[in-house]
């Protein structure tokens, strides 16, 4: 099991995120929440930073074909950049990454391409639902 690893959203989800659904106001609680969870450390390799940066995490549902909100975490920009590694290989920033997932893993390139193989085909899998169902229940904990 990798502490980091790539998380490729579907094609039809593509540029929706808490921040274009929620309320400005709101988005920040649900950020403040992660951020306070992480406590200056990065969530997944517990680096020490003053600039975490929030992440979604999202299941699916094939069989309901729904997209799920699992949690939001604080985490490093390393991580972030490697979590969107397709993102980071257009920026131009690919061998950071790679290094990264590397260390945080403590794994070989070899690894690293195993992987990538792996994600890219549940993303190849996940892209051929037209649309996705949203289910944002775990923000139901902020409304009590």
């Amino acid at each position: 099991m990798l502490r980091l690893n790539f998380e490729l959203v579907p094609d039809s989800c593509w540029y929706s995120n808490l921040r274009t659904i929620l309320k400005p106001t709101e988005w920040q609680i649900v950020r403040r929440d992660a951020l306070s969870r992480a406590n200056g450390h990065c969530m997944i390799c517990g680096k020490k930073t003053t600039r975490l940066e929030a992440h979604e995490r999202w299941a699916y549902d094939e069989k309901t074909c729904t997209q799920i909100l699992t949690d939001v975490v604080a985490i490093c920009h390393d991580c972030h950049q490697v979590i969107h590694i397709g993102r980071t290989q257009l920026m131009g920033d690919i061998n950071r990454a790679i290094d990264h997932f590397q260390k945080v893993n403590n794994c070989s390139y070899s690894d690293y391409i195993k992987a990538l193989g792996e994600a890219n085909k549940l993303h190849q899998r996940l892209s051929k639902v037209d649309e996705w169902k949203l289910d944002l229940s775990y923000l139901l904990k902020f409304t009590k």
